[in-house]
This record gives C-alpha cells, sequence and structure tokens, in this order.
C-alpha cells in the first residue's frame, strides 16, 4: 500500500498582505502562494510595488496589514534570523562593505549564515564570481559590475530555499549575464524556488514557469509563462503605469 504524501506547504503564502509608508500604499491586500520549485517573473511599471514585495518576503520590512507566511512560520512572529538562513536577497543595494576585501564580504556573510566552513564557502564563491583575482582588494574599488557578480555571489552562497531577485542583471556585461542566466537555470534544475523582479519581459519568460504583474501595489495578472505574448504584457504594463507613487 503506498502511502499518500500530505500537502505541500508553501514556500510563500501572503493573504491580505498590504504595506503603506503614511498615506502612501505600496502593497495592497495582496494574496498570493508559491509552491516550493517554483521560479516566478514579477513584472510592472516604476513604481509598482515590485522591490516592496521582495522586501516583505525578505523578512527586511513588516507589512501593515495582512499575513505573510514563509514555509509555513508566520514571518512576523518567528525569528527572523532563522528564516533569512533560508532565503537569497539581492537588491539594488549591494549589503557589501565597500571597506572590506572581496573575499572578507563573503567570508563575513558565510559566518553570519552559519556554515559550517565559511572560508572554504567563501572561496568557492568568489571563485564563481569570477573575482578571485580581487579577492583582496576593497570592494570600494571594485566597478559597478563586478560589485554586482560579488553581491549575487553573496544571494546564493548558503544555497538558500528561496531566492529573492531584484533586477539581478544590472550592471552585468555580456559574459556575466550569460553566466547568470545558467547559474539561474541551475537553480530552477535544482527545485530552488524564485522570484525574480526584472523590467527585461523575455528574460523573465524565459527564467520563469509562472508571471506575476504589479501595478500600484495590486496584482494584475497571475499566470503561467507558456504561451504569454510579451507584447499583451507590454501593453498591459503600459495601461497600468504608475501614477507617481513612490513605491517601488
Amino acid at each position: 500500500m503506498i502511502a499518500e504524501s500530505g500537502p505541500v506547504v508553501p514556500a510563500i503564502e501572503a493573504t491580505g498582505l498590504g504595506k503603506r509608508y503614511g498615506p502612501v500604499v505600496a502593497v495592497e491586500s495582496l494574496d498570493l502562494r508559491v509552491t516550493p520549485g517554483e521560479s516566478v517573473a514579477l513584472f510592472g511599471p516604476n513604481g509598482a510595488g515590485k522591490s516592496t514585495l521582495l522586501q516583505l518576503c525578505a523578512t527586511l520590512i513588516r507589512p501593515t496589514a495582512g499575513r505573510l507566511c514563509l514555509f509555513g512560520t508566520n514571518a512576523s512572529s518567528s525569528d527572523a534570523s532563522a528564516l533569512r538562513r533560508r532565503i537569497g536577497f539581492l537588491s539594488h543595494q549591494t549589503f557589501l562593505y565597500e571597506h572590506l576585501t572581496g573575499l572578507e564580504n563573503l567570508l563575513f556573510y558565510a559566518r553570519l549564515y552559519a556554515l559550517p566552513d565559511p572560508v572554504s564557502a567563501a572561496l568557492e564563491s568568489i571563485r564563481a564570481a569570477r573575482l578571485e583575482h580581487r579577492r583582496d582588494d576593497r570592494v570600494g574599488s571594485y566597478s559597478r559590475g563586478m560589485q554586482q557578480r560579488l553581491a549575487i555571489a553573496r544571494a546564493l552562497m548558503h544555497r538558500p530555499d528561496l531566492l529573492l531577485l531584484d533586477e539581478p542583471f544590472t550592471g552585468l556585461d555580456r559574459p556575466s549575464h550569460a553566466r547568470l542566466e545558467a547559474t539561474l537555470e541551475e537553480e530552477r534544475g535544482a527545485g530552488r524556488t524564485c522570484i525574480l523582479a526584472t523590467h527585461d519581459l523575455g528574460q523573465g519568460l524565459r527564467a520563469a514557469d509562472r508571471v506575476l504583474v504589479l501595478a500600484d501595489g495590486r496584482l494584475l495578472l497571475d499566470r503561467a509563462a507558456r504561451g504569454l505574448d510579451q507584447g499583451f504584457l507590454e501593453a498591459l504594463m503600459t495601461a497600468n503605469s504608475a501614477s507617481g507613487r513612490a513605491a517601488s
């Protein structure tokens, strides 16, 4: 007799999720369920609330309404540090320390994530970023593209269960862009859950199983990526472009 498997616990489950900054609504009454292993592209015009949603899911900011659960745990009432060890977050900020070297930055995060061999993890990550030749240079001397590569290595080094990537291709040259595409495909093949916010519709559609479109903090579209037309998405976002609110 084959035992029945239990229900799948979502990697992300949001119910009525909202975030306000005074009178400004950044995310409004959003319902979302992302199952483990899903790869999701997050689209929307400037000011749509994409970055705010990712920051909420990364537990870096708290919602002002609704409920957010990560891996079946209430993100607001749980130990945030324990949840963050399961999350890889890349934002417009690199979260790198410019006065430290590239290797020192990765070693710091390897210890923060409580990796069993932080030195080996840091060395492996800086090699993966193709920055071994600059590992002992301060990050403040790195170009924007090099800092982005190091930030990507920081986000991936602890092999997180959930990847939250906000415009990860920013500043990358063509070879680095191609390597990141290949890395994301590997992470997808390994069954990691990923939400990728990008303005590049073609890139997002290639990388995702599912597409979300936000506008003015509201979820306009939630559909499988297969069969979606880029022109349809462009028209949808143009028609619902942000109305000047400072939510990103």
